[in-house]
């Protein structure tokens, strides 16, 4: 494993054919999102535009990235009923959509069958992965790259298998 990790920028930058991403916690506590979790706690409002100063970063660079032909998409696992956290994840996610990710949803219950690497990850054309640590609180722990072709292999399987099961963003009711 590299301790060298690429900016988003870099890694999506270099992706030439798929970008997954598979996000297995029920809360992030990470500092970019504070106040707008914060805000969406207290008021029910999320912000939804794609070009405000918190969006326009990710949606720029999905929509370049798209725009390759990159295909991009997202998995994540949920426990149900979920928690605030992902009833927050879930209200931004029309973003994503917009920039051109695909978003699917997977209760935890129909993921115990499924090998699952220890942490979420991104894995682009089935090659590089790019590990992402959180601490128990959901703080960044920071990532780090692998191009083991056994653990791209793990990670390539496992976000299939979810991505098979999962529901598609717009068919997932939030429990």
């Amino acid at each position: 494993m590299s301790s060298i990790v690429p900016t988003f920028d870099e890694l999506l930058g270099a992706a030439a054919h798929s970008a997954v991403h598979l996000e297995m916690r029920d809360a992030y506590g990470v500092n970019s999102e504070a106040a707008d979790f914060a805000r969406w706690r207290a008021t029910g409002e999320r912000d939804t535009d794609p070009d405000s100063a918190y969006w326009r970063p990710w949606t720029e660079l999905v929509r370049r990235t798209v725009a390759r032909g990159v295909v991009v998409r997202r998995a994540r696992i949920v426990s149900e009923p979920v928690s605030d956290y992902i009833r927050y994840e879930y209200a931004g996610t029309v973003v994503n959509l917009g920039a051109g990710e695909q978003v699917r949803w997977l209760p935890r219950r129909q993921a115990s069958d499924i090998p699952l690497p220890g942490n979420d990850f991104w894995l682009v054309d089935s090659a590089v992965v790019r590990w992402n640590h959180f601490a128990g609180d959901g703080v960044s722990g920071g990532g780090e790259m692998s191009t083991d072709p056994t653990v791209a292999k793990l990670c390539a399987d496992a976000f299939e298998l979810v991505w098979s099961r999962a529901v598609p963003h717009d068919q997932y009711t939030i429990r």
